[in-house]
């Protein structure tokens, strides 16, 4: 079931973005919206435009067509600094935590565009994820994968996001640290935090999503709740590894 209420304004809104890499055409023409309090989930294969339009989003791509609006003002062409700064925050593919830095000094980093700590983002972080407080002073190189991943999104939460956007959490971790991730990213969203989630486990991401969208080779094919997605045929064959 969607958390949005019929006929409310989308918090974001894409329409007919298209974004290239010089001259590949990355996305064509996507369409997606995502409401206050949503999950929505974006799934699809390796190179299907899922990180492309996140980055889009974020401003680390510009578009060459379409636009990109945020809470009713247009935001594409901005800086990433800039769309930072209007409230979405994106924790990267790949966790791109800075190494040498501790945990505590990551999430100071998260806060950056407040230009000061709040000690009550931190206390929520840890709130969110205990181990983090358990490894406040350790270099976030040595943490696990699974650590790693939980000091990304905390390091994103610490910027007090109007819209959290996370690319691939899930991506080589354990089943069981999935499951924690996931169970986290419920969480976040239940505090308040609307959520686009760019996974290609699908079947977690659409258990815990409002609703999804499926993109292949840059087009949106499909968009409808989560549930329904979950019992669509192309769905589970492609991407639920179901017959």
């Amino acid at each position: 079931m969607s958390a949005t209420t019929p006929g409310t304004p989308a918090m974001l809104e894409l329409r007919d973005v298209q974004t290239f890499y010089g001259h590949i055409h990355a996305l064509k023409g996507v369409s997606l919206e995502v409401h206050a309090g949503e999950i929505v989930t974006l799934i699809g294969a390796n190179g299907a435009g899922k990180s492309t339009t996140l980055k889009t989003i974020s401003g680390l791509l510009s578009p060459r067509a379409g636009e990109v609006i945020f809470e009713g003002k247009r935001i594409n062409g901005m800086p990433a600094h800039k769309v930072a700064a209007t409230g979405i925050a994106q924790s990267p593919e790949g966790r791109r935590v800075f190494p040498r830095m501790s945990v505590l000094e990551n999430l100071e980093m998260g806060a950056f565009i407040h230009k000061g700590v709040d000690n009550a983002d931190i206390d929520r972080v840890f709130g969110l994820f205990p181990r983090l407080k358990e490894r406040i002073h350790q270099k976030a190189g040595t943490l696990s994968g699974g650590e790693q991943q939980m000091l990304a999104i905390g390091r994103a939460l610490m910027s007090k996001p109007r819209l959290l956007l996370l690319d691939e959490p899930s991506m080589g971790l354990a089943p069981i640290l999935v499951e924690q991730i996931f169970d986290i990213v419920k969480a976040v969203n239940e505090q308040g935090t609307p959520v686009l989630l760019v996974e290609q486990n699908a079947l977690m991401a659409l258990s815990i999503a409002h609703r999804g969208y499926v993109i292949q080779t840059g087009e949106i094919v499909l968009a409808d709740d989560a549930q329904a997605l979950m019992r669509n045929d192309l769905v589970r064959k492609a991407y639920l590894g179901e017959d």
